[in-house]
């Protein structure tokens, strides 16, 4: 009988993999806390979290409880001219929670397609005040917004999305302010908002992740935003990786004295269970939607529009992300990142370790630029799972960002793993001339 894996290669088709040459993928049966158990009863510590969507541990009963009663009740209603409580509820509870410049709640389905309801919010905003000549965006250079057309638009522009380029429209990029070029950076940005065409600023806050979780102080991001409201640009939080605690407050907007226009969530919106999307914005944004006239109406939307069965389990895992337990783990994890740091920081093979909240990134120097596509991506990937440790590397970076249950004595184990990964580095024999990207 074929394998679980086997069977999958024979008919699936996996992202970001290239086919031909990637092994077998790790079949995995059953998910306990922070760890998945494969087809053969392996264990894998799941030390980013699935992709960086599970907030409190796989399988957690009171989100499957709670997704439970739902399937009973109502598992689904088009959200077009009906609505159901669990959508109501979750608006309502997540409005409470966020910068009051958030008004109102937009539904789809993931992060990218949260993105693009922001990104055509913000155009036809502007259309619908008669000022359709401001349809551009600024962006970070090395930015991830997600893989849909709207969201590859304004994300970096690399080896991945290379092939789209002739269908993905202009923005302007921006370097990211890291600390001590601030003021560069905010000069760049000045000299962009003197365009009459300037709409938008999207950004990722404080954290942009798949650039290698290269991070910048909120000073500069609330100073930009100031900027950018005085020029009439609205501007976009992705907090689709930052949001619910990941930076230590639940939403890293929550740490800017100048508040977005737009939000936009996904990932460990739902605590990982269920596929769910959602953009929030600005009552003036809303506004400028209402008239008697049809078309002025925000033409989009989803099949799975909030879904009660997701909505139900977003309400779930909100009470365990506001409830004091949850908050002193992250304190927990934070603190430990923040030792592992001090201890491994400027030792040799080391280029900078970055930490923010519960997550933390190694930036090994393996005498090469740092780069996506470095060789020791694979190696780095291999080494960890031989420690029955699940890591996506981006390239060179290694990156923790675990769910939020995971303990003392499983967090010892990834710092160990991380400490040989410095082994590896230093016997590492560089190569020359790798393309500068860092994307996932």
């Amino acid at each position: 009988m074929p394998t679980l894996s086997e069977r999958d290669h024979a008919v699936l088709w996996h992202p970001y993999t290239q086919m031909q040459t990637a092994p077998l993928p790790i079949a995995i049966v059953k998910g306990e806390g922070s760890w998945l158990i494969g087809e053969d009863g392996t264990r894998y510590l799941d030390a980013i979290s699935s992709w960086w969507v599970n907030l409190h541990g796989h399988a957690h009963p009171r989100i499957t409880a709670r997704v439970s009663e739902q399937l009973r009740t109502l598992e689904h209603v088009l959200f077009a001219g009906f609505t159901h409580p669990t959508a109501v509820e979750l608006a309502e509870q997540l409005l409470a929670l966020l910068p009051a410049s958030q008004a109102r709640v937009f539904y789809s389905d993931n992060g990218s397609t949260a993105v693009e309801v922001a990104l055509k919010m913000v155009l036809q905003y502007f259309h619908n005040l008669g000022q359709p000549e401001r349809r551009t965006f600024i962006c970070f250079r090395n930015s991830y917004h997600g893989d849909t057309f709207g969201a590859m638009a304004v994300s970096a522009r690399g080896a991945f999305t290379e092939p789209f380029w002739p269908m993905l429209f202009d923005v302007e990029f921006l370097d990211v302010p890291v600390p001590g070029r601030e003021t560069e950076v905010l000069a760049q940005l000045d000299a962009l908002l003197q365009r009459p065409d300037v709409a938008g600023f999207i950004f990722e806050p404080l954290v942009l992740g798949t650039a290698g979780m290269v991070m910048y102080e909120p000073e500069v991001l609330s100073e930009m935003l100031r900027r950018c409201h005085a020029a009439g640009v609205l501007c976009i939080a992705d907090e689709v990786m930052t949001g619910f605690g990941r930076t230590g407050p639940l939403f890293a907007s929550e740490l800017l004295s100048e508040q977005p226009d737009m939000m936009c969530f996904s990932k460990g919106l739902t605590g990982g269970t269920l596929a769910m999307g959602l953009t929030t914005c600005a009552a003036p944004i809303y506004d400028a939607f209402l008239s008697d006239d049809k078309m002025r109406a925000l033409f989009h939307g989803h099949s799975y529009t909030a879904n009660p069965v997701a909505c139900a389990a977003a309400l779930a895992s909100l009470e365990l992300t506001r409830a004091d337990a949850c908050t002193e783990q992250r304190q927990r994890i934070a603190a430990a990142h923040a030792a592992f740091q001090a201890e491994i920081a400027g030792q040799p093979g080391i280029r900078a370790v970055r930490h923010r909240g519960t997550i933390l990134a190694v930036e090994y120097d393996p005498g090469e630029g740092t780069s996506y596509f470095s060789r020791l991506r694979d190696a780095f990937y291999q080494l960890a799972l031989d420690h029955h440790v699940v890591l996506r590397p981006l390239g060179n970076v290694v990156y923790l960002l675990p769910p939020y249950c995971t303990t003392d004595e499983e967090l010892d184990l990834l710092y160990a793993v991380l400490r040989k990964m410095r082994e590896l580095v230093l016997n590492f024999t560089p190569a020359p001339n790798l393309p500068h990207i860092l994307h996932d």
